[in-house]
């Protein structure tokens, strides 16, 4: 048993290293004067539309001899990284004062597209010595003039670099665009552009060990903070006031139950029961659909749990490139073991017979939707040309993991949840036949109980999505993982409270088709998730264009889909233990 285990910890520690994961020894980072540093062009694209990148040498800048294409790993592939090396020599300590690097007429085609590109805000990102550079290719002077026909757009063809150095180290690098070195686009005519670089030094007493802490504290401003803080604050008010509900009233209520239903049973044995004793015999039925059930409890909270552990001790700092995105895709593929075992068990105590089929639902339950988005969206970049489309070698390399990582581990799984022979432990016996559930109002009907289970565990997050959203759709920077890690505590917390609840009037009502209630009303939070999606792209962006909004709209419905399935799980696990306890608690015959 010791010997797959190791492998697969092999496994992942070799595709996590590959992947940037694992940071690279400080010794690699030491130059002596006049050293080559390297640096590398990565892409440009509109600054609004975070997923519309191109690679930097689509637009047309003075492309050097011998342009060398770095070897990118696997994460930083997904990511949509491209990195070549750029035009420009900045040698370590090594001052230069408006080098020419290139003399170049651009035609009237080149033109247009940099004035399209600078319309459009465009923005560039390079990377020296592993320190991310940005900075925009020019700018619209509107010059207070409302009509876009009279707006002058220039393109800046000077960059300042100032670097800041450690002895043989070096700590931080700035761009800044000369704004009186301009090449005029506003007219279709062939331009003559000398494009010129400056390089200034500056020395530091920042350690080498401190120099990405500039990225890390962007997030961590003492204004953000206070958000953060109110976020948490109001997080807890919810999860306070809910569980001192729940705590006062349904203990309160269980007590009367119980309370009345001993009475009864010592009074009468004839006596008609009411309430949720009453379908005593039909609340253990097994639910319809048992296999996609089942199926839907494999997509367990194993991916997200270890993912947090990897943002604790602080694998995705910023600018990790593709860091996370390989942590996803290995720790999926390495958990797809749990899955399979606890879908396959929980099928088997549900008396499923076709546990193969159960097993194939539940590789292709979410991988099946991100597979047929990812194809759609894959496409939309291939058209566009956009970094964001994967070559045909990567793909080959996930669909490699699926193969011989995700598929056997799942099936490994399926087999020993198959054979655990575990029984479900109902508390109570099944009727033969299923009682008739009385009519309800309209209100205890599916979808106004999911909207209700919904709104709070969302609201309990909200704040925080604007941040996450700002960072996974923007340019912001977070770090503050801690902070998440307990706004995602608080989210389990509210929705197994809100769930429970949720049941229990659902049982009073005399309504025991509780399983799949319990696992939609969970889930639900996902569906307001995708909501704020509408919400956030409308009002709170400036994105816009069909690839970015595909983009958009088309993975966050994934991950909203992720949400649904995992807090579902949550949902129905909290419900199933509390139906249990009660039915325990009391004499069913």
């Amino acid at each position: 048993m010791k010997t797959p285990t190791m492998l697969l910890l092999l496994v992942g520690a070799l595709i996590f290293s590959g992947a940037g994961l694992v940071r690279s020894d400080a010794s690699d980072h030491r130059y002596k004067e006049g050293d080559t540093v390297p640096l590398y062009a990565n892409k440009v694209g509109p600054f609004h539309n975070p997923s519309e990148t191109y690679r930097y040498f689509d637009l047309a800048f003075c492309v050097p001899e011998g342009v060398k294409e770095k070897k990118e790993a696997f994460g930083e592939v997904l990511n949509g990284d491209r990195l070549v090396s750029a035009p420009y020599k900045l040698n370590f300590r090594d001052e230069k004062d408006s080098e020419v690097y290139c003399k170049k007429k651009l035609s009237k085609e080149e033109v247009k597209q940099f004035r399209k590109a600078v319309e459009k805000a465009y923005y560039f990102q390079m990377y020296y010595d592993d320190l991310p550079i940005w900075g925009f290719i020019g700018k619209v002077d509107k010059e207070i003039k409302s009509d876009p026909s009279e707006h002058r757009y220039v393109l800046y063809k000077h960059i300042q670099f100032e670097i800041l150095y450690n002895n043989d180290r070096v700590i931080e690098i700035s761009a800044r665009m000369d704004p009186h070195s301009l090449v005029d686009l506003t007219e279709d005519k062939e331009v003559d552009a000398e494009f010129m670089y400056t390089v200034k030094l500056k020395e530091t007493e920042t350690p080498f060990e401190k120099r990405m802490e500039k990225y890390s504290m962007s997030s961590s401003l003492p204004h953000h903070l206070e958000i953060h803080w109110f976020s948490i604050i109001n997080s807890c008010v919810t999860v306070l006031l809910l569980t001192g509900f729940l705590a006062t009233i349904l203990m309160r209520v269980l007590k009367n139950d119980f309370m009345k239903y001993a009475q009864d049973e010592e009074a009468a044995d004839d006596q008609e029961e009411t309430g949720w004793k009453y379908i005593h015999g039909d609340v253990f039925r097994f639910p319809t659909h048992n296999s996609l059930f089942a199926a839907s409890l494999g997509c367990s909270l194993c991916t997200t749990v270890f993912i947090f552990m990897l943002a604790l001790v602080g694998v995705f700092y910023p600018y990790n490139r593709g860091a996370l995105f390989t942590a996803l895709v290995v720790i999926y593929a390495l958990t797809s073991g749990i899955a399979g075992y606890t879908s396959a068990s929980f099928y088997c105590q549900l008396e499923g017979k076709s546990w193969v089929r159960n097993l194939l639902l539940t590789g292709c339950l979410f991988c099946g939707p991100l597979f047929l988005t990812f194809c759609f969206l894959n496409t939309v970049a291939i058209t566009y040309t956009a970094t964001a489309a994967l070559p045909f070698g990567t793909i080959v390399v996930i669909v490699l993991i699926w193969t011989l990582v995700t598929s056997p581990l799942l099936v490994l799984g399926g087999i020993a949840g198959k054979n655990s022979k575990s029984e479900f432990q109902a508390p109570c016996r099944t009727t033969k036949y299923p009682r008739e559930v009385p009519p309800l109002p309209w209100y205890r009907s599916a979808l106004p109980q999911m909207a209700m289970a919904g709104f709070l565990p969302f609201s309990a997050i909200y704040i925080e999505l604007y941040y996450i959203f700002a960072s996974v759709w923007g340019h912001r920077i977070y770090t503050i993982y801690s902070i998440l890690f307990i706004v995602f505590i608080i989210l389990i917390i509210v929705t197994a409270f809100i769930t429970v609840a949720l049941t229990y009037f659902q049982l009073a009502a005399e309504d025991h088709q509780w399983w799949w209630r319990s696992f939609l009303c969970g889930g639900s939070t996902g569906l307001f998730i995708y909501a704020y999606c509408l919400y956030y792209y409308y009002a709170r962006s400036d994105m816009s264009g069909f690839m970015q909004t595909s983009f958009f709209f088309g993975y966050m419905a994934c991950i909203c889909y992720g949400f649904f399935l995992m807090l579902g799980t949550v949902g129905f696990r909290a419900a199933l233990l509390f139906v249990r306890h009660i039915y325990r608690s009391i004499k069913c015959e």
